[in-house]
């Protein structure tokens, strides 16, 4: 596909190949093989719901990457990637789902025909997409090459996001704005959980003007209740109760990009209990945003929430955020940064994080978070622009 139509400039995917072999050199690599589609269309612009099946991305040290994946799929990478269409191999049907034959089989005499059957090979060991018996195959097919896992590899080259990128994480969170808003004004009792996300969903792809919304990584999270109580539920046919607590962990994303967003409802009065967490949480965040500064560390903005937190009388010392970006299925973080107390990675300006500290306790469950992008100098910027506290429907 001509790089007119590719998401970004040349300059940027020079950039991000520039990174990665870099990576690549330091961890004695000679050619990457990536399974991972956020990796994928990081380097590549590929786009497609294909991750079902055997796919990746080739990248010697030298060259275009190669796109590698089902014959059927072939066109759809034709039509999303910025390289020429011989950078496009795709493989025989045959291969898929056989029980006497595996497309890695079709990779490794593919890796041979370019001189790599003797190569260091990396691979993303901890990973989705990448089987057990994928690797087996590979393996077992090229005995005269290494290999060498390059889990997280390329992840960690996307941490600092371009000007370009941003500007597409920029159009998500509009877009997350506008369906949070939207669930909060909606919310009420006797409504039925999923009629409500059909709504936030359709908003969610109707997008913001001109910007059109994709699917997120993650399917919309609208517990209620005691279900709140659990972080990861998603909805279901019941209606909304007076008296309960319901939290909506959503996200817009525009082009693969994601900024989630969270906050949460209580339909009639809440009890003092609940209304106190909020503040604290709010605090937390407010302190954790001031505390996310270049040079500072990843545990510095934990440590930030975790004191506010503390003072309520609340014991969160968990995971708080994750780095976001570009994503498919089944997860929107970008598996590098966790934003704990152990963690000291060292902030830098272009760093996004969802700061999600969730409070999921006994009887409850209660999340206000945002999507923040490390500045140049002084405090993180929020990307979002809802209000920080639990809403109230009488």
């Amino acid at each position: 596909m001509p790089i007119e139509h590719a998401p970004f400039s040349q300059e940027e995917y020079n950039r991000r190949l520039s990174i990665t072999r870099a990576a690549m050199v330091t961890a004695g690599i000679d050619v990457l093989f990536v399974t991972d589609p956020s990796n994928q269309a990081w380097l590549t612009g590929y786009d497609g719901w294909s991750f079902y099946v055997h796919q990746g991305v080739l990248l010697g040290l030298e060259g275009d990457p190669i796109w590698w994946g089902r014959e059927m799929d072939a066109n759809g990478a034709r039509r999303t990637v910025w390289m020429e269409d011989e950078q496009v191999l795709g493989y025989d049907d045959s291969y898929v789902q056989s029980t006497s034959r595996h497309p890695m089989q079709d990779l490794a005499q593919r890796l041979c025909e370019m001189g790599h059957g003797k190569a260091r090979i990396g691979v993303e060991m901890e990973n989705y997409y990448y089987s057990a018996k994928a690797h087996a195959v590979l393996t077992a097919t090229l005995p005269n090459a290494s290999f060498a896992d390059a889990t997280a590899l390329v992840n960690w080259q996307r941490g600092v996001k371009s000007a370009e990128e941003m500007e597409f994480i920029r159009k998500a969170a509009r877009i997350s704005e506008k369906i949070v808003r939207l669930a909060l004004e909606r919310a009420e009792p006797g409504l039925r959980k999923n009629e409500l996300v059909a709504e936030i969903s359709r908003a969610a792809l109707m997008g913001v003007g001109d910007d059109w919304g994709d699917y997120p990584a993650i399917v919309p999270l609208a517990p209620s209740g005691l279900d709140a109580t659990a972080p990861h539920l998603t909805w279901n046919g019941d209606r909304m109760k007076q008296g309960e607590i319901t939290f909506f962990e959503l996200s817009g994303c525009y082009r693969r990009y994601h900024a989630p967003l969270c906050r949460s409802v209580f339909l009639g009065k809440p009890p003092q209990y609940m209304l106190d967490a909020s503040k604290a949480l709010t605090a937390g965040l407010e302190a954790g945003l001031e505390a996310a500064r270049p040079g500072n560390r990843a545990s510095d903005i934990a440590k930030a929430l975790n004191r506010e937190l503390f003072k309520a009388g609340i014991d969160r010392d968990g995971r708080c955020g994750y780095p976001v970006g570009l994503s498919y299925p089944p997860d929107w973080g970008e598996r590098t940064v966790s934003l704990r107390s152990t963690d000291d990675t060292v902030l830098q300006p272009g760093m996004t994080f969802h700061f999600m500290p969730g409070l999921w306790l006994d009887n409850w469950g209660l999340e206000t978070t945002e999507t923040i992008v490390i500045s140049p100098d002084g405090p993180a910027e929020a990307l979002c622009n809802v209000e920080r506290q639990l809403f109230v429907k009488d």
